[in-house]
Parts: C-alpha cells; sequence; structure tokens
C-alpha cells in the first residue's frame, strides 16, 4: 500500500547548497506526477516527472556534482524545465511554482491513494463526474452504486473499490516478509494436498521475496472437471475469517492466524525493535492478524503462464511482453502465441493454440532468454542479462558458513556464550561472530551495553572456547566482535584500545533520534567519519530502519558506499551488513547491485539475540539474492579460518 499522508514539498534545513538531497527531490518529481495526474494535466507532462523520478533514482552519481558540472540533461529522461527546477532547488532551496499545485489538489484525493488497485486516473474520474473528495464520500457513493454507473465502471469495481476501502482500514502498511511466508506456504500447502489439485504454488512479491507483502497470490492447476469440487475444498480450509468472492477462476479470502501451526515459532527480537513496533501491543497484533489471499484456479496446460504473470513484477512483465511483440508474439496469463492468425480469440480459446510451456523456463525459453528466478523480476536489468546469458550464479542458503553479528547474554541476549555456539554448529557452520552492545547503549532507561572491564573478559571465555574446540579437532571458532554504537558526531563507542582488542567491530546507529531530526548531508559525512576510522570493519542496519515501524534515518547511502568501495581499494576492509532480521532487512535489496559494483564486501547477520535467531540468515540471503549477490561478494561464505584471517589482514 502507498504511505500518502503529509504530502507537503519539503523544507530545508540547510542555510547553504545545496539545499535538498537526492532521495528529497526523487520524492517531490514521484509526487508532482501523481498532483498532475490528480489535477487532469497533459498526459505528457505527467509522463515527464514520471520518467525523471525513474532516471534520478537509476543516477549512481553524486548528484550535486552533477548539477555543478551542467550535466544534469545529459541524464536520459530530464529535460531542460525539470533540470532547472532541480537546480532551482538544490542551488537555491526552493521549488518554483510547486507550491500552488500541492495546496491545489484536495488531501482526500491523496489519501485515497493508499487504497490498493485505485489509481490516479480513476481517483480523478471519481472527483470531476460525482465530486468525490474524501475516502468515506467514496465508500458512500460505492454502497448507493453511483460508482458503477459512470463510464468503464461497473458493479465488480465497485466491490474492489468497497473491498480495498475495508483493506485499508484494517492495515496502514504491508506484512512483513515472514509473516506473509508463513501464511503464505501454509495456505499453499493447504491447497496443495487437496483432491484434483495437481500443483499448488505461491506467486506475487511473496515469491519475489519482497521485504513486505501486500497480499497473497496462489496459483492452482485444476482440471475444469474439479472445479467446484476443489473450490468446495478450498472454502472449508481452517482459517479463513472471510470469503469476499468465489468465481470459476478466482477464489478471494481473507486468512486468519490460526491457518498456521500456532507452535511455529519466531525468533526473540531485540529491545529496539520492540520498541518501535509496540512491544507487547504489536506481538498480540501480530497473533491475531489476517492477511487477504487470492487463489487462482486455471487448467495445468497454462499453469506456467500464470504462474508467471502473477509472481510479476509490473515491471518485469511489461518487458517480457514486449520482447515477445518484438518477436511477433503475444504473451499474456493465458500463454503466449503468434500475433498472425490468432484473430478475435483471447483467453483459454487463445490458448489452445499458443506454445506449449511445461514451466516457467520454457516460456523464457521461446523468448531465447535465461530463466530468471523470481527474485529478480523487478526491471533492473534482468532482461537485458537473460537476454545476453549474463545473469549471475545466485547465492545459495547452503552457502553459508557462519555470520559475525549476535548477542548473548552479556547484553541483551537470551542465550550465553556456549548456547549460541551450540546452536551454530548444530547449523553446520564453521564460525560465530559475537557482538554484543557496546557500553553506551540504553534501552528504556536501563543500560544493555557491556561495559569495557567485562568486554575483556568476554575475550578471555571467547579464547578458552576456540582452544577447546581446536584441541578436540572440531572445526569451528567464535570471532570476538561488539555492535560499538556511531555516536552523533560520528565517533564509535569504547576508547579505541578496547576496540583494538576486537576481531571485528560491527558500527550500528541506535540513537536514531539525533539522526532522524538531521539533514542527509550531515548523517552521511558523520556516518563516513565512523566508517573511516581504522578499527571500524561492517556498518550495522545501515539506515536504522524497522519494517512496519520507522523510516531509517535520511543517509546517502550511495555516497556510504562509494567511499567503503575506496578503502576497500586500498586493501582497507570496509564491510555492508545485510541485517537478516526481517524486522530490519536492511541493506535495502536495492542498494546491494551497487554496493557489489564498488568492490564492497556483503555481511549477511541475523542480529541473533537467542538460538532460533541465527535463522534468520535464511531471510538475509532472500534479500541478497534478490540484490543479484553470489558467493563470492559475501563474506559468510568463506571458511573459519579464511573469515579469521579476512577480518585481522583487512584492518588498518
Amino acid at each position: 500500500m502507498v504511505s500518502v499522508h503529509g504530502w507537503a514539498l519539503p523544507r530545508s534545513r540547510r542555510k547553504e547548497p545545496p539545499f535538498f538531497t537526492k532521495s528529497q527531490i526523487i520524492s517531490v518529481l514521484e509526487q508532482v506526477g501523481t498532483l498532475l495526474q490528480l489535477d487532469g494535466a497533459n498526459p505528457f507532462r505527467v509522463r515527464a516527472y514520471e520518467n525523471a523520478s525513474r532516471s534520478l533514482s537509476a543516477h549512481e552519481e553524486d548528484l550535486w556534482e552533477t548539477v555543478n558540472d551542467g550535466l544534469l540533461i545529459d541524464i536520459k529522461g530530464i529535460g531542460k524545465g525539470i533540470a532547472g527546477l532541480i537546480e532551482e532547488a538544490m542551488k537555491e532551496g526552493s521549488w518554483g511554482g510547486l507550491n500552488s499545485l500541492y495546496e491545489k489538489v484536495p488531501k482526500g484525493l491523496i489519501e485515497m491513494l493508499g487504497i490498493p488497485g485505485l489509481g490516479p486516473k480513476r481517483i480523478k474520474q471519481f472527483y470531476d463526474e460525482l465530486g468525490i473528495e474524501s475516502i468515506a464520500e467514496l465508500r458512500s457513493a460505492a454502497e448507493d452504486g453511483a460508482l458503477s454507473k459512470l463510464p468503464r465502471m461497473g458493479k465488480k469495481m465497485e466491490e474492489r473499490i468497497i473491498e480495498g476501502i475495508e483493506l485499508l482500514a484494517r492495515f496502514t502498511g504491508r506484512r512483513r516478509l515472514d509473516i506473509g511466508l508463513l501464511y503464505g506456504e501454509a495456505f499453499e500447502g493447504r491447497i496443495s494436498s487437496i483432491s484434483g489439485v495437481q500443483r499448488a504454488q505461491l506467486a506475487g512479491s511473496a515469491r519475489r521475496r519482497k521485504e513486505s507483502i501486500g497480499d497473497l497470490d496462489i496459483v492452482a492447476a485444476v482440471e475444469k472437471k474439479n472445479l467446484e469440487e476443489v473450490t468446495e475444498a478450498i472454502l472449508a480450509i481452517p482459517g479463513i475469517a472471510e470469503v469476499k468472492g468465489a468465481g470459476d477462476s478466482k477464489i478471494s479470502l481473507i486468512l486468519e492466524s490460526t491457518l498456521f501451526d500456532e507452535t511455529s515459532s519466531r525468533s526473540m527480537i531485540d529491545g529496539g525493535v520492540l520498541a518501535a513496533l509496540g512491544g507487547e501491543a504489536w506481538e498480540e497484533l501480530e497473533s491475531n492478524s489476517t492477511i487477504d489471499a487470492q487463489v487462482r484456479l486455471v487448467p495445468p496446460h497454462v499453469f506456467a503462464y500464470t504462474m508467471a504473470y502473477f509472481t510479476g513484477s509490473k515491471e518485469h512483465n511489461v518487458r517480457m511482453r514486449q520482447r515477445a511483440l518484438d518477436m511477433g508474439l503475444r504473451l499474456n496469463e493465458f500463454g503466449l502465441f503468434p500475433l498472425e492468425g490468432l484473430g478475435d480469440m483471447k483467453g483459454l480459446e487463445a490458448a489452445a493454440n499458443g506454445m506449449p510451456a511445461a514451466n516457467e523456463k520454457e516460456i523464457y525459453q521461446h523468448l531465447k532468454m535465461d530463466w530468471v528466478t523470481p527474485e529478480m523480476r523487478e526491471d533492473m536489468g534482468e532482461i537485458e542479462a537473460a537476454s545476453a546469458g549474463t545473469l549471475p550464479n545466485l547465492l545459495e542458503s547452503e552457502d553459508i558458513k557462519g555470520a559475525l553479528h549476535n548477542h548473548t547474554t552479556a547484553s541483551d541476549g537470551a542465550a550465553s556464550l556456549t548456547e549460541m555456539a551450540d546452536a551454530a554448529i548444530s547449523l553446520g557452520w564453521e564460525f560465530l561472530g559475537i557482538a554484543d552492545h557496546s557500553e553506551v547503549l540504553n534501552i528504556g532507561g536501563r543500560s544493555i551495553g557491556v561495559p569495557q572491564d567485562l568486554v575483556f573478559e568476554q575475550g578471555k571465555e571467547i579464547r578458552k572456547l576456540n582452544e577447546n574446540w581446536q584441541d578436540s579437532e572440531t572445526n569451528f571458532r567464535i570471532l570476538h566482535g561488539s555492535e560499538c554504537d556511531i555516536l552523533a558526531d560520528g565517533k564509535l563507542d569504547y576508547p579505541e584500545n578496547v576496540r583494538r582488542e576486537l576481531t571485528h567491530v560491527v558500527g550500528s546507529v541506535h540513537a536514531l533520534g539525533s539522526w532522524k531530526n538531521r539533514d542527509e548531508f550531515e548523517n552521511t559525512e558523520n556516518l563516513i567519519k565512523a566508517i573511516e576510522d581504522p578499527t571500524f570493519t561492517i556498518l550495522g542496519h545501515p539506515t536504522g530502519r524497522i519494517i512496519g515501524g520507522r523510516d531509517g534515518f535520511p543517509v546517502d547511502m550511495h555516497a556510504v558506499l562509494r567511499r567503503m568501495g575506496e578503502l576497500n581499494s586500498e586493501g582497507i576492509l570496509k564491510a555492508c551488513e545485510i541485517n537478516a532480521s526481517p524486522y530490519r532487512l536492511d541493506l535495502d535489496w536495492r542498494l546491494c547491485k551497487y554496493a557489489k559494483s564498488q568492490g564492497v564486501p556483503i555481511v549477511i547477520n541475523p542480529d541473533a539475540h537467542s538460538t532460533q535467531g541465527l535463522k534468520d540468515v535464511w531471510f538475509g540471503v532472500q534479500i541478497a539474492r534478490k540484490g543479484w549477490l553470489e558467493a563470492n561478494d559475501v563474506l559468510n561464505c568463506l571458511s573459519g579460518h579464511e573469515i579469521e584471517s579476512r577480518m585481522l589482514e583487512g584492518r588498518k
């Protein structure tokens, strides 16, 4: 769902240029494109702002340097007018005449954008023809049947809008990946076991491993003769809170948490995350949560095409359809057909004459492409790579041999050092990095960090355990590190002599208030200052975001990763964490590919606060795969001996 509250032009906190950051300008361009649609502007003008926003998002160079060098109009998708607006914003701190546009569009229209499936064009139609200016007015009109009387509308669309309003009312955002998969895999399993279902598979954003999931899509292969029986069996599955619709090919449901086994355990999460999500109140909400789901029932011979279509993303599908058109073919959820001779045939009728595909791989083969794994289907270069045969050999969970950021009872963990080590050994790992919180960290008025003198005591205990494993020829070791707070001024907690005793230092920002209340430039400068410290090894949860709880602090991660890349090119190890906790998944997958291009090693860390939490590494692997990472890009794939040597050799 789209977060639409509080749309307003940003105000600069700076007294000198650049007055605004790249991310602020991208956000404004995106909003202006939508506002222009709501205002009924010329479609070419709308498209200009949309294209500029996308182009700027893909621009990896420093934007301020680009402006000063006069190279803005060299960026494809940015014309003279928008280039002038960007230059004015950055150099003068003003936004031209955009204020009037923000003031002109009724706030209620912007709020309607949060309704799933409802876009600016339709909202504009409701406003122009019925004078609807709020969600409440929209619901009233839908319930009275007024919407269905409008052009290009109907009862089904009207019903979907009511459903969308109800969905918006139930949730303020999307579900985390772990929660979505918990529902999705349980529901997929129930459907797969039904007699008459030949195959059933989870599709949509859950299959693409997005960090959050709006609803679930499951595709089931069912012969026509079994449709009625299978539909009845699906509707009888325990854990269905509400049936919103059940037709011949689609069932729409709301699932509740009784769907899955109540004994399913989730990782213990750290106090900072609990605080951001509302603690026990949030946990209670999760245990009583619901999620929307759609089941698509299709004949077995079109299953692969339907799976590909409903897996998405929309952008990937558009590119695939265009590739098909370029080859004289039409691609949709029913099949792949030659345009010549297709006539008026549509849907399943056309599918009878389409190219057969027993699986998705054969669809891609028909289009002269390598199969693209679902995680990568986001139109971020995978079409070109699949066409050229240059797709990466993605990281697998089996490649992981340990992780470096984990906690014990010495700080806020639930398990002792030996308990965490035993759990890591049982996972087949060769190493476990301990990184308990540094001394300064305080949560809820309680200090949870490890005092300086106890850091040395923990080191002695770790050395003794490592000697015991070596004597018994056990291929396992603990690496002694710390999660050191990055203070507001960019300095690290603990004196340097303490940090020098450690194998690795995970530098993390925890005092989010100080960082969120100042601009991106200052935060970027201070984060880089911390990274440049000779003892700094790994950047922990880089933006501090909590999925569903809070946004990260403003920071130019491209600039941070560029500086880390420069240091790595000098032989100084500076790695970036993918925090694998499903509450974080930070570094964002969209930045993984850029980190790789800059030569920045990635470490996937569960940030485990319990033995069960070590398994969260799996979520980090999904994000790494989505970010195009291979085993040689990820330090977790080194052996115990190799990782220890790399940590020590990579310090200045």
